[in-house]
């Protein structure tokens, strides 16, 4: 992750661009007089809940009990011919 630094006469002006950085996983260091006051840094990302209806839905289908090469072959060869 990058970092950068900004004033904060430079982060008064462009507030919306160091936002942007930030939501673009850029770290954004804002000093006063060359020292360091403040940090803005992303958040982090919510975590999608799973749909498991969908998921038994769509594995419900597929070949158990055979390894995968056989499975493979058959997709090819049912698919050629």
């Amino acid at each position: 992750m990058s970092e950068r630094t900004v004033s904060v006469a430079e982060a008064k002006a462009h507030l919306s661009e160091i936002i942007a950085a930030a939501e673009a996983g850029e770290d954004v260091v804002i000093t006063r007089r060359g020292e360091p006051v403040a940090t803005l840094s992303p958040l982090p990302r919510p975590k999608r809940k799973i749909d498991l209806d969908w998921l038994r839905e769509m594995t419900a289908g597929m070949p158990m009990g055979e390894d995968s090469m056989t499975v493979i072959r058959q997709m090819r060869d049912d698919y050629r011919y």
